[in-house]
């Protein structure tokens, strides 16, 4: 029997992704390992498109709740049935479940002083790992000075879920599909504006595209604006799908435009042409995992203090990437 892995996931769409890295470099070295994740329940529908992957544990606790009894009920659970926990975040409660659980090879990056919880403690170091999914990667082998090998994510895709969504919508596909992905968390300084979703829809529309909005309940008023905006019609997805369904529909579109969000980094693990813009945050962190991306930029104006804002201040430099550069990305034939 192989080793048999409890890994504590993120709680996050795009670094739940990105964690497939990391299980696919535990497989490709040790074939026979068992791994397992403690994750979110609205997590589990991504992780069950992880082939590596053969269980995932839910953690009822709200993001941000510390839910000591919670953590420590599981942990008592789970004893005995694991060889090596890998704990992705960097929160002292993140690691407790292990700890609990007698895990007897507990590994993470030193976090909030949990010097007790984990006794394989590793030293973070952003320069040699820039990218957040060569920090999740790292943590599956021994230290070294190399930065590892990034597996690319690979979500499976349920074609039967795709018909029976497209069924149940109505929906004809009789032009190619393009996705427009205009969430983002953390607030609006991450978001294309909506006017440029909307120019960049009508263009795309008179090239003999349809066109899908999907995100979030959340995301469902700038997709709103953008429908309102546009002069021409577009499906509007936005909290009207599973997680798992955005899987599949964003597998059935041959391009993705996207603010960086979650779903960027889904429609990369499917296969899909990415068109990724950046605004306030960087791909220089957590670009899409994929040779078949764009990546598209701000020009912040020289204003690094830009970086990371949820809100864009009054007056601030930013000048934002042209619609006609995110149209070229898609190319200049029509559909």
């Amino acid at each position: 029997m192989g080793k048999r892995y409890l890994v504590v996931g993120p709680s996050w769409v795009g670094d739940m992704v990105m964690t497939q890295s990391l299980f696919k470099r535990l497989k490709n070295e040790s074939p026979g390992c068992a791994i397992d994740v403690v994750a979110p329940a609205w997590s589990h529908p991504i992780l069950a498109r992880m082939p590596e992957v053969r269980e995932a544990i839910a953690l009822d606790v709200k993001h941000g709740e510390f839910g000591w009894k919670k953590r420590f009920a599981l942990g008592k659970q789970l004893r005995g049935g694991y060889d090596h926990s890998i704990v992705i975040p960097r929160s002292w409660k993140s690691a407790l479940v292990p700890y609990v659980a007698e895990v007897p090879e507990r590994t993470a990056y030193r976090g909030e002083m949990r010097y007790l919880l984990v006794n394989d403690m590793r030293l973070l170091d952003k320069q040699r790992l820039p990218l957040a999914v060569q920090r999740f990667v790292a943590l599956g082998g021994a230290p070294s000075l190399k930065p590892p090998a990034i597996p690319s994510p690979e979500l499976e895709v349920d074609a039967a879920n795709q018909q029976r969504f497209l069924e149940e919508h109505g929906i004809d596909r009789d032009r190619p599909v393009i996705a427009l992905l205009p969430g983002a968390e953390f607030g609006p300084a991450k978001q294309w504006p909506t006017a440029c979703w909307a120019r960049a829809a009508e263009a795309l529309y008179r090239r003999g595209f349809q066109l899908w909005c999907l995100g979030s309940p959340k995301d469902s008023e700038v997709a709103e604006a953008i429908q309102a905006e546009a002069d021409c019609p577009i499906l509007n997805f936005c909290g009207r799908t599973r997680l798992e369904d955005a899987v599949d529909l964003l597998a059935l579109a041959e391009h993705a435009i996207s603010n960086d969000s979650g779903l960027m980094h889904v429609a990369a693990a499917v296969g899909t042409h990415v068109v990724a813009i950046y605004r306030t945050t960087t791909p220089d962190y957590t670009p899409p995992l994929t040779d078949n991306a764009d990546i598209l930029r701000a020009d912040l104006g020289g204003d690094e203090s830009l970086m990371g804002v949820r809100e864009l201040p009054e007056g601030h430099g930013l000048k934002d990437v042209p619609v006609d550069q995110v149209l070229d990305c898609i190319g200049s034939n029509t559909a």
